[in-house]
């Protein structure tokens, strides 16, 4: 019997309908399993309202696809935006350019200071250019 506004119900046979798995048995790959979700007022209407502007066929569609997308992420099983990958490869090689820069300094101070050490000393290397003496003196 069919009550108006009802549709009949569906039979096996009918063109793009699959048979419901036996009691018991795993669900196939392509079929959804049931499960309930209680969320607040207020995430529902939130979750509404972004399945409507996303273009879902209903809520169900809409909450399927966010839980699957949060275990992507549990999984870090994510793409990068282009524009968080370019601003992360400019930040490697500033780095690369600080370090470069910090090695270069490292290098200017250890040589000053071995020059003054030197000067300290009294090493005559520093003070007698061999430019400045008289012609014909070479020692």
């Amino acid at each position: 019997m069919t009550l108006v506004g009802q549709t009949p119900p569906a039979t096996p046979h009918a063109p793009g309908l699959r048979p419901a798995p036996a009691h018991g048995a795993p669900p196939t790959p392509d079929r959804r399993e049931r499960t309930w979700l209680r969320i607040s007022a207020a995430d529902k209407m939130q979750a509404t309202y972004w399945a409507e502007k996303r273009g879902y066929p209903s809520l169900n569609e809409y909450l399927a696809e966010a839980v699957a997308e949060q275990v992507r992420r549990e999984n870090q099983d994510y793409d990068l935006p282009t524009l968080e990958i370019a601003r992360l490869n400019e930040l490697v090689d500033q780095i690369t350019a600080l370090s470069t820069n910090v090695a270069n300094l490292e290098h200017v101070v250890t040589q000053g200071l071995g020059a003054l050490l030197g000067l300290t000393r009294g090493d005559g290397a520093y003070l007698t250019d061999p430019a400045d003496e008289e012609p014909g003196t070479h020692g």
